[in-house]
């Protein structure tokens, strides 16, 4: 296969990187420039492990081609947290609604995502939002809470 150059914005720096036109952005996120938050969970859009924003808005990165991303811009939780904690994640805190942190990347980039949305969500917007983001250890609730908390703020 022929590799291909592109050139992307990767949490506010501009990257460049070759690819094979079968490389899925995830892998090349993780194996190739070193951003280990998006997860590789289902590897079919499931489970909401490997979310991204993708200009602007969050994708299944494991469901993109990387040469998808040529010209675009991605934000990863480390492009997120480059001044520290946001109020959501130190609400994610306050509220233990991780146990794991499998699912914490993809968690936190659907409800900032929300909030950027609907800055005063019902506890029905934060469901339907995060309906797509699996956690296998806290039943939801602490999450809900952490994101209506956040929202207070």
């Amino acid at each position: 296969m022929t590799k291909t150059t592109i050139e992307l914005k990767l949490n506010g720096e501009t990257r460049r990187v070759d690819v094979e036109p079968n490389d899925v952005l995830l892998d090349v996120l993780r194996e190739k420039l070193g951003v280990k938050s998006p997860k590789v969970g289902c590897d079919r859009g499931d489970c909401g492990t490997c979310t991204i924003f993708f200009n602007g808005v969050t994708v299944r990165s494991c469901l993109v081609l990387a040469m998808e991303a040529d010209g675009a811009e991605i934000v990863t939780l480390e492009g997120i947290s480059k001044d520290g904690p946001t109020k959501l994640q130190q609400a994610f805190v306050k509220h233990s609604s991780f146990q794991c942190g499998f699912c914490a990347p993809g968690m936190v980039l659907s409800a900032t995502e929300l909030l950027q949305k609907n800055p005063h969500p019902a506890k029905e917007d934060i469901q339907e939002a995060i309906a797509g983001n699996l956690c296998r250890c806290t039943g939801y609730s602490p999450i809900i809470e952490a994101i209506a908390d956040a929202a207070k703020k």
